[in-house]
């Protein structure tokens, strides 16, 4: 299949996974629904080691730096955009989630040391800034907007480039294959939140279809099949094209959630937004040269959801 179609699938996929959390509240507690999401999305990934005989890694350190990978790449941002869509609008938390590329430059400056800012990249993290603040309102006073609601997306956006930058400075260069890095993690992950699940939540007394429907599909859609098919597109044409699907996602989500859920739009969302892809696509900019293409061969995929 030609990776522009996958790309689209991709794009479609994690674009409609904040209209199916949304759907899962409403029948589940939202640590019940990112429980679910991981135990459907770590089923696909193993039946896809399986076909390619793939194995989980041997070493305990491996398995220690997926335990922290998994918490902040998985385990705690399902769990933040879950309770997030309780009183937010998918909309509003698709577009929290296109933050993420500028928290992950900002942190990159600190943390990265390879990694060191441009006016351009600078700027980029300042208009995003002016983007975020766009979406939410501020010249209101954030009138009508759920604070807890938007902080829990906005630290979900933030957790994805803490637990990449984990990553890339503990598991880059392993030798293990991402497939089985990936596979390894969800399954972490999916330990994690059955254990939290089990303390803080009831086993339901009923499974309404629809919101069961929408776990599965989030799941097995939204987790497992979204990270094959990154993983496909990473190894064809590269991680700095396949990341591009991340300014795709918010709009997918805003059109799913005005469209289906019938959310109210107004007009500061999809301004702002726009101010925000502007701002991430700048901080994502990188000088030409040998250094800059080294860097980008290196880079890792960057999962959304």
């Amino acid at each position: 299949m030609d990776w522009r179609i996958r790309f689209t699938a991709l794009s479609l996929v994690w674009g409609f996974s904040f209209l199916l959390i949304k759907v899962g509240t409403h029948g589940y507690a939202p640590f019940q629904v990112a429980f679910g999401r991981l135990l459907f999305g770590t089923a696909v990934l193993a039946v896809a080691m399986a076909v390619r005989r793939e194995r989980p890694p041997r070493p305990g350190r491996t398995w220690a730096h997926l335990f922290v990978a998994a918490f902040f790449l998985n385990a705690l941002p399902f769990s933040l955009f879950a309770y997030a869509e309780l009183t937010i609008p998918s909309t509003l938390a698709g577009v929290c989630n296109a933050t993420s590329p500028l928290w992950g430059m900002a942190l990159s400056v600190v943390a990265l040391s390879e990694d060191r800012p441009t006016r351009r990249r600078v700027a980029g993290l300042g208009l995003g800034f002016i983007g975020v603040l766009t979406v939410l309102g501020a010249w209101q006073g954030f009138t009508g907007l759920d604070l807890t609601g938007t902080a829990m997306a906005l630290l979900a956006s933030l957790s994805y480039p803490i637990g990449w930058i984990y990553v890339r400075r503990t598991l880059a260069g392993t030798g293990t294959s991402v497939l089985t890095l990936t596979g390894s993690q969800l399954f972490v992950a999916t330990a994690q939140l059955a254990l939290v699940t089990a303390l803080f939540t009831s086993v339901p007394a009923r499974f309404p279809l629809l919101p069961t429907l929408a776990v599965i599909a989030l799941g097995a859609l939204g987790t497992g099949l979204a990270v094959l098919l990154q993983y496909g597109l990473v190894e064809e044409v590269g991680p700095t094209t396949a990341q591009m699907v991340t300014y795709f996602i918010p709009v997918i989500a805003t059109a799913a959630g005005v469209a289906l859920l019938g959310e109210k739009l107004s007009w500061n969302t999809p301004v702002g937004a726009l101010v925000v892809f502007a701002g991430a696509a700048l901080t994502q900019s990188r000088a030409r040269g040998p250094a800059a293409s080294r860097r980008i061969a290196g880079a890792r995929p960057l999962s959304r959801n």
